[in-house]
């Protein structure tokens, strides 16, 4: 495992009941600030860290303006968030913020040892929550160590701020290196979409993994005195003992400062004398000036709300809400309002390389945290816990590297291209109510958005078929987007194979033309019995496309056997409209179906 650094006085890393550390492993527990030897255990079986980069760029560590621990340990909680979510034991009885997300915390592969490798570090002298910096330097050190170590999957939960190529993509070049080895390479898709070219570590030898909700939600309401009630997202248990005056910020404004100050609810912007009895930043000011409660709105109806822990009860509402709410605070004498405390209820991206491959987990997630920070990672905040919750495709990438550890144990021999391909062909287009999955807009969302669907573990323990690649053919792949040089024992061909004829579990054409072929090779690696399984083709094309297989049918008889195919995309006749202009991509998906088993592909085409 890669990662931020760990807690591991975390009871997600207690290692009782567990057997002795592999004979196979060559770690080391590297000692440093606050953390020594005894931090390790047959659970945490390796930790180092790597700030040569980071000192190189930003001068000598220092503790006070770096607000870390130069060692392996965890100062702001997402490294030991993301560890515990992959691997940490089953915790019962845990919860964040006095009560929210009560229930048994577990990784998803519980019993797998741990490694802790420490490449990225706060901006000196800014908050927590602002954000990390990782150097390539650093981080392929990090990289070179765990592939000698002898570690079998490395979750990342690390991604650019803007696309690279492959040639300037630490992560991607570490991660070819681990693949080369048989180690599998996890990945974040990164937090900045949906946008186009938002995409992070698009390398086709990683998997990349997006973040999706789960079946429940934290739920907070506001009651105007009215009567009107709203509800909506909140991680607020801090309560209001009655109803309170209600106030529009910019009408309680200090003297002098700008009412669209007052509006963003800026520090020293709104008057205690106002303000008393009536995002985290907003919330600490509201505060400060004596409120108890706070209306926070979003400037889009269709935005996601950033849910936080809040320092005075908060509730979030859309902003077509907003009218109606200054419409009860200008039209009642006395207006008041009473917020309840939450409760729970259940880039340069290649166009011949459909991204992300999957989704998984990664909306208010509940895991370990660090004894060094704070729920809000503000400095002001000193609200100090075990277990919190936290978002993002950080959050998503762990849950698929612990489906990893267990597809390894079940399957030795699967290599990295063969564990990819049984959790994207296996996973699922639909959510639990059996409709498609759907956007942050509410829209069914899409293969950019979602890959192949959402993980099943269960599923891809038995797939059926797989898609195989080795790292001769990420190479071949490289020679294709004009890499040639990333392996000096490697000589790309005279003539170079398109790129989207890397035996991948998806399909992407940008501006398809005519008719193009696309070859591909399955693996059979299961089928019931001793018998024969017989996989039929079945597609649905995009719209203006055909799509056909040659053959339509795959006749298997044995474990090992393999199985070539093209698939025929030809563009169909029609008029060059709005829908169907140059770059805009539409998708479709095709499987093979043998009655058990249904290997499922997504496909992107766009048009010329």
């Amino acid at each position: 495992m890669v990662i931020k650094g760990v807690w591991p006085e975390s009871r997600s890393f207690d290692d009782k009941g567990m057997g002795p550390i592999p004979e196979s492993w060559k770690g080391i527990c590297q000692t440093g600030v606050a953390f020594n030897s005894s931090h390790c255990n047959r659970k945490i079986i390796g930790a180092r860290y790597y700030a040569r980069g980071y000192e190189r760029y930003y001068g000598p560590f220092n503790a006070e303006a770096n607000k870390d621990f130069l060692s392996p340990r965890d100062a702001d909680g997402h490294g030991s968030h993301t560890a515990s979510t992959a691997v940490g034991r089953r915790v019962n009885g845990v919860s964040a913020l006095g009560g929210i997300a009560m229930g048994t915390a577990s990784g998803g592969a519980s019993l797998a040892r741990l490694a802790v490798y420490k490449a990225c570090w706060a901006i000196p002298n800014t908050e927590k929550y602002a954000t990390n910096t990782c150097f390539d330097e650093d981080m392929l050190a990090a990289f070179d160590d765990a592939i000698a170590d002898g570690v079998n999957v490395i979750s990342i939960s690390i991604g650019a701020v803007e696309p690279h190529t492959y040639l300037e993509d630490g992560i991607a070049i570490g991660a070819l290196h681990a693949v080369k080895r048989d180690i599998v390479v996890a990945a974040s898709a990164g937090n900045d979409g949906p946008a186009g070219q938002t995409l992070s570590n698009p390398a086709p030898w990683i998997i990349t993994v997006g973040a999706s909700s789960l079946d429940r939600f934290f739920v907070g309401r506001l009651e105007l005195g009215d009567g009107y009630i709203f509800e909506s997202d909140s991680l607020s248990t801090l309560k209001m003992n009655n109803f309170a005056p209600l106030v529009y910020a910019p009408d309680v404004v200090v003297p002098g400062v700008s009412r669209n100050d007052a509006l963003l609810c800026l520090p020293n912007s709104l008057s205690p004398d106002l303000v008393r009895g009536s995002t985290i930043g907003k919330g600490l000011e509201v505060k400060r000036a004596g409120g108890v409660g706070m209306i926070l709105a979003n400037s889009r109806d269709n935005d996601a709300f950033d849910v936080e822990s809040h320092f005075v009860p908060t509730a979030l509402v859309f902003s077509s809400t907003v009218d109606r709410i200054l419409d009860y605070i200008y039209n009642t004498y006395e207006p008041v309002a009473f917020i309840k405390p939450a409760e729970t209820r259940p880039n340069w991206v290649d166009a011949n390389i459909l991204k992300p491959d999957i989704i998984a987990p990664g909306l208010n997630i509940l895991a370990a945290w660090s004894g060094a920070d704070s729920a809000s990672k503000d400095s002001i905040d000193r609200r100090v816990l075990g277990y919190n919750l936290d978002s993002g495709t950080s959050m998503s990438c762990p849950h698929i590297a612990g489906a990893i550890a267990l597809l390894k144990s079940m399957h030795p021999s699967w290599n990295s291209a063969a564990i990819r391909s049984a959790l994207m062909t296996t996973a699922s287009m639909t959510n639990e109510d059996n409709e498609p999955i759907q956007d942050y807009d509410g829209s069914p969302a899409n293969p950019f958005a979602l890959g192949s669907g959402h993980f099943r573990p269960t599923k891809a323990a038995s797939p059926g078929l797989v898609y195989d690649a080795s790292y001769q053919s990420y190479l071949l792949y490289c020679c294709s987007v004009g890499l040639t040089n990333l392996d000096p024992t490697f000589k790309c061909p005279s003539r170079i194979p398109p790129g989207y004829n890397l035996n991948y579990p998806s399909i992407s054409i940008p501006y398809l033309a005519g008719t193009v072929t696309v070859t591909r090779t399955v693996t059979c690696v299961g089928r019931p019995g001793n018998s024969t399984s017989v996989y039929v083709f079945n597609a649905q094309p995009p719209y203006g496309v055909i799509v056909n297989a040659e053959p339509n049918v795959l006749v298997s008889d044995r474990i090992g056997q393999k199985k070539r195919f093209n698939i025929i995309f030809t563009t169909q006749r029609y008029e060059f409209t709005g829908e169907a202009r140059r770059d805009r991509y539409r998708f479709g998906w095709f499987s093979w179906t043998d009655g058990l088993h249904v290997v499922r592909s997504p496909i992107a085409v766009s048009l010329v």
